[in-house]
């Protein structure tokens, strides 16, 4: 059977070598992840420059945010990577006499890895590690709005793999199409919710399974009793880190009434602090990513009133850290996902009014809370339901490799990190291994009394 998809030849190919057991040993696994930090680290100025060029971001947040991610990843994978790999052994109950219960973790073969553009090389390289150490073969598919960090992920991967192993295609939609189109194992994709519906549309077709790492909008509490200098610079931090273009940065602020004034002149000193009297003349403040997704973040400018910030450079694509106040929960700039460095601010006095509002929306991705009561911390956390967040910061849960990091109904599928990576690029295979020294017989249907027996057991 032929097929005019150019797709299919590798992904046949990767099945093929997945066949062949070869990627499933420890020792496979960790020279892989090894030779990964090994390129990573020998081409740190080159990855730099790509994010550079691409997003203007500078060496300082391109390592914080990028490579350093990911190079702390492969050390704490390597350091627990034969631990997880070992079968995990369960109980078994009185009903299994004699019997041992094991769950072993099996790779699923082919994985297709959709990495967006807002961190395009943490987000393509990421999820690969999950992907190595669970024995998988992978196919990464670099955003088409990043160029140069696409050509700088391509060229390195293929440096180190053979194709039929770990595979990089680039191109833009089509070759996200033409791949989707393919029967692959399991996708991770990253990036918008319009998007995540095409992509589980696709998976659906072949019943294949997916993690989808989304977004949506972040809500972050400031309480009347929390630390404002130090929630500001949190927030600012959070905030405009990558200009605003990250999924689970704060994107809309519910103040305490009797500290907004407060909050707003701590929040100006700590932007200002941190990027300077103008961010638009910055050598270091990220652009905003093309020209489509300027007009939309353009076009917010004009909604309540400009506290902090408010300029922009049409050719250059940037927008100052800018802050508004006077919105309301009907304004456009409430509808969806800003995804730049534009900040709402709407106020209030009754928690649970919040938390209601909160509620009404889409499950957000994340969700952060400054605030000293350890009352409020518990009816927040106990009262909404998130895919995970901080309280008093923002953004450092997605950097431990202990906390799983992923999202909750309309903000995606599936969590990884650490150990949650290599869980979920594996099938957890149950197997119940029985002994043949005596058999249990009251199970079998003529026993007599056999019905009795069984009740007995399993009331």
């Amino acid at each position: 059977m032929t097929t005019d998809n150019p797709y299919s030849s590798l992904i046949a190919r990767q099945n093929a070598f997945f066949r062949t057991h070869g990627t499933k040993s420890y020792t496979f696994r960790a020279d892989a992840l090894r030779k990964l930090g090994d390129v990573i680290r020998a081409h740190e100025g080159e990855i730099v420059q790509a994010l550079k060029t691409d997003l203007n971001k500078s060496e300082f947040e391109a390592y914080s945010t990028e490579i350093g991610v990911v190079l702390k990843e492969i050390r704490h994978t390597l350091q627990h990577l034969r631990a997880w790999m070992r079968p995990t052994k369960v109980r078994t109950p009185l009903t299994h006499f004699g019997s041992k219960s094991t769950i072993h973790h099996d790779p699923y073969g082919v994985v297709l890895i959709i990495a967006p553009w807002n961190f395009p090389f943490q987000l393509a390289i990421a999820p690969l590690i999950g992907a190595i150490a669970a024995g998988n073969c992978a196919i990464v598919k670099p955003s088409e709005l990043t160029p140069r960090t696409s050509e700088i992920v391509a060229k390195l991967l293929r440096g180190i793999y053979l194709d039929e192993y770990v595979a990089v295609v680039e191109g833009g939609v089509e070759a996200s199409q033409g791949l989707l189109n393919e029967k692959v194992d399991y996708i991770f994709f990253t990036g918008g919710t319009a998007i995540g519906h095409i992509v589980m549309s696709s998976a659906a077709k072949h019943l294949t399974p997916v993690t989808l790492e989304l977004g949506g909008k972040s809500p972050c509490i400031i309480h009347a009793d929390a630390t404002l200098p130090l929630a500001a610079r949190r927030i600012a931090w959070g905030k405009f880190t990558n200009a605003g273009q990250t999924c689970i940065a704060p994107d809309y602020l519910y103040v305490h009434e009797s500290v907004k004034d407060a909050f707003i002149a701590e929040l100006k000193q700590a932007i200002a602090t941190m990027y300077g009297a103008n961010p638009l003349q910055s050598d270091t403040f990220t652009r905003i990513v093309s020209a489509r997704h300027f007009e939309r973040l353009e076009a917010y400018l004009h909604e309540g009133q400009v506290a902090i910030g408010g300029q922009f450079d049409r050719e250059q694509l940037r927008i100052a850290p800018t802050v508004l106040t006077e919105i309301t929960a009907d304004d456009p700039v409430m509808q969806d996902e800003i995804f730049g460095p534009i900040l709402p601010v709407l106020t209030y006095t009754d928690l649970d009014h919040i938390i209601d509002e909160i509620n009404r929306r889409p499950k957000p991705l994340a969700l952060y809370l400054f605030a000293e009561s350890k009352q409020v911390q518990q009816r927040v956390l106990d009262h909404t339901s998130f895919g995970g967040g901080c309280i008093n910061d923002t953004l450092y849960h997605f950097t431990s490799p202990h906390l799983p990091f992923g999202g909750v109904g309309s903000s995606g599928i599936g969590a990884y990190h650490g150990k949650s990576s290599f869980e979920l690029f594996s099938h957890h295979k149950s197997v119940l291994k029985q002994t043949t020294w005596f058999d249990i017989p009251f199970r079998y249907p003529h026993i007599k009394n056999g019905l009795k027996r069984i009740k007995l057991f399993l009331k």
